[in-house]
């Protein structure tokens, strides 16, 4: 059932054409510009491609959204030569009166510098190669990107399809790019007289991790520091080992007439096609290890990128905002179709994704737990909740590792990391490490799934994990004997990480998160017939109200001077998730929350924040029904709230894309539509003036 939201009043409305509000939005490039390369992937492995269809010209794309093939199993370490142990960037705090050790970054000494630097930059998440065309100009000189003129680039995202025409030297070039949604192989149909002519090959270059923050995928300086070698070639097919330090791994390709052979330059393969045709089709399989499976043709690779795309758009939330007068509504429409493709190919994976997903590296590929929130709610909420469930799995495997940090530190239950690897290690961080606003997500991520099925398996299928992490939040909180109330911190940074963890308590949101978490992990102690934790209301009874001055709330009870301080009024500003993120809880009065939202709204230093900061402003406004400010902060101009041509939400040079923006808005909108449990308003997040004609489906209502 659709319904649409028609001067102030929901009526039901005829099903929502999702192919046409798909389609619409079609992405075209006409040129080049390195901001807008194009991805296809299934939330597992991603590639992403430039204005030929293929990887042709890396370092034309290098700073802008690099032309990455990344897959969630491709992972390196560099040699650990001075034997580091990980214990050795492990740093005493003296906390309510007792010691506690955070794995930090180090200056001092220099065998812990050396041991917080190799941790954090090992593991690192592998480039795994660059497939891309070599075009011979008739004077037999390689083409540049200069001589690709006439540019016409679609991604059609109903069927998760790149079309890419161009010309060089007058000579049409037709490339058609796919990704397999079950397997990480990319398949590609070329068609050129070039080809006849024998202008035309296929290059795969196999890069070298370069151990940096980033990693944009076209590192070929450390030739000798790996190997790359042919082991298998018939004349349909070939396979590439390429081995790194650490890691091996293969690409095999499947071709329907031509042959490879090895270039010059070291880890440099080149695939002619033969010469009889003008066309020629190949897949490329990237695997940890030679599978015996055949590896699909570009007919099967196609049917299946058609087929398992159009389900995915079928099922679940669709929002069409078609027949509005206000002008932003197209504009948002598009960024919400490229957010689900986006999300679906870079997010949807076994594992929390990194911030910049599968296409390159930042913080070393590592993924922050405290954004898996902003990566995964929005599947819940768009009637996707088995994608968010893919990567909930992962908590169950590291939860060791989660066990024995909080083991560590002296506390119970299960601290969840917040710079991490798939092997759930932490990260040094001197941020990171006091990080909290992480710890409830499980909580939040398991309410989801039981709302959307209310089934006891859910239920007995989390709850261990649940009570666990309950059982850290309980005991994390500190009680003061003299004000008789539990208290966060000190030891604390905040979401908003602009405060030292040595002098911090008591922060607004994680408040109210603290609250919320342990509320709910009761509720699932009584639905499972289970009493109820006596610690845990205890925390829940006493734990400190939120922090008041001037009739707005503080971002933290430890810094009075929050809203006099400039350097206070720049990154998240992470109280409005109090009443956004989170529903009522009986701690926040929506009139002082009213004075804080307008007050940071007309005094935050909005161009030092991030792309999620705008949906969560968005959604506490809708929760305050103030829809016009709900509308207004996703359309804020302000540069890290930039949407690309390609859908990505740009923050800077150093992040061009940002996915916990992308997710963010995911999240918004699809409160904004559906609301919120005891809303009954309709549509809360748009305004009531007729100037939005709002018609969903398929969307959950936000907790």
């Amino acid at each position: 059932m659709a319904l649409l939201l028609s001067q102030g009043s929901l009526v039901t409305a005829q099903p929502i054409d999702r192919k046409a509000v798909v389609q619409r939005h079609t992405i075209v490039n006409k040129a080049f510009d390195s901001l807008s390369s194009l991805s296809v992937g299934n939330g597992q492995f991603a590639f992403t491609v430039d204005v030929t269809g293929l990887q042709s010209f890396p370092d034309a794309y290098a700073k802008g959204v690099p032309l990455g093939t990344q897959s969630e199993w491709g992972w390196n370490s560099f040699p650990n030569v001075n034997n580091y142990k990980r214990e050795e960037s492990l740093r005493s705090y003296r906390l309510n009166g007792r010691d506690v050790t955070y794995m930090v970054q180090t200056k001092q000494p220099e065998r812990s510098k050396g041991a917080s630097d190799y941790f954090r930059q090992n593991v690192h998440r592998v480039q795994l190669g660059n497939l891309g065309m070599e075009i011979l100009l008739k004077s037999g000189a390689l083409a540049t990107l200069q001589d690709i003129q006439n540019i016409h680039q679609e991604l059609n995202m109903w069927t998760g399809e790149i079309h890419s025409t161009f010309t060089v030297e007058g000579i049409p070039v037709d490339v058609v790019t796919v990704g397999h949604q079950q397997q990480d192989v990319i398949a590609v149909k070329v068609q050129s007289d070039l080809i006849r002519q024998q202008r035309l090959r296929i290059s795969l270059r196999l890069p070298h991790p370069t151990g940096e923050w980033a990693d944009d995928g076209n590192n070929y300086k450390d030739a000798d520091k790996h190997q790359s070698s042919l082991v298998q070639q018939t004349r349909t097919g070939a396979v590439v080992k390429h081995e790194l330090e650490g890691f091996t791994y293969y690409a095999a390709f499947k071709w329907n007439n031509g042959k490879v052979s090895a270039a010059q330059d070291k880890h440099h393969f080149l695939i002619t096609p033969g010469d009889t045709d003008n066309s020629f089709e190949f897949t490329c399989r990237f695997e940890e290890k030679v599978l015996p499976a055949a590896i699909p043709g570009f007919a099967i690779t196609m049917a299946n990128s058609k087929q398992r795309w159009e389900a995915f758009w079928k099922r679940g939330g669709a929002i069409d905002f078609s027949g509005s007068t206000d002008k932003r509504a197209n504009e948002l429409e598009r960024r919400i179709i490229t957010s689900l493709y986006l999300t679906k190919i870079q997010c949807a994976g076994n594992y929390p994704p990194q911030e910049t997903g599968l296409t390159y590296n930042s913080w070393y590929g590592k993924p922050h737990l405290e954004m898996h929130w902003w990566h995964g709610v929005h599947f819940a909420l768009w009637g996707r909740v088995d994608l968010l469930e893919k990567s909930m799995g992962w908590y169950a495997r590291v939860a060791d590792k989660a066990f024995a940090i909080a083991k560590r530190q002296g506390y119970e239950g299960l601290r969840w990391q917040k710079m991490t690897d798939h092997d759930g290690n932490e990260s040094p961080s001197s941020v990171g490490a006091f990080l909290i606003w992480q710890q409830p997500h499980f909580i939040y991520f398991a309410e989801l799934s039981y709302r959307d099925q209310k089934k006891q398996q859910v239920l007995q299928q989390y709850k261990d994990l649940v009570f666990a992490t309950a059982d850290f939040m309980a005991s994390f909180a500190y009680y003061d004997s003299i004000t008789h109330r539990y208290i966060l911190g000190k030891g604390v940074i905040p979401a908003q990480e602009r405060f030292k963890a040595e002098e911090t308590f008591n922060p607004t949101y994680e408040l109210v998160y603290w609250y919320w978490a342990l509320t709910v992990a009761q509720q699932w102690r009584e639905r499972l017939h289970l009493p109820r934790n006596k610690k845990w209301d205890d925390v829940i009874r006493q734990l400190s109200a939120l922090p008041v001055q001037n009739n707005m709330y503080l971002a933290t009870e430890s810094a009075t001077d929050s809203y006099t301080n400039p350097e206070y009024k720049t990154d998240h500003p992470s109280v409005f998730g109090a009443l956004g993120m989170l529903p009522p809880t009986g701690q926040v009065d929506e009139a002082i929350m009213r004075n804080t939202f307008n007050w940071i709204w007309n005094n935050w230093t909005w161009d030092h924040t991030w792309g999620w900061d705008f949906p969560m402003t968005a959604m506490t406004a809708a929760r305050l029904n103030m829809p016009e400010k709900a509308i207004d902060a996703l359309f804020m101009p302000v540069h890290t709230n930039r949407y690309l041509v390609n859908g990505h939400n740009y923050q800077d040079d150093r992040l061009r894309l940002y996915l916990p923006g992308n997710g963010g808005l995911l999240t918004a909108i699809a409160m904004m539509c559906a609301g919120y449990d005891g809303e009954n308003r309709g549509a809360p997040g748009f305004p009531k003036d007729g100037t939005w004609k709002v018609k969903w489906e398929g969307l959950k209502k936000m907790p």
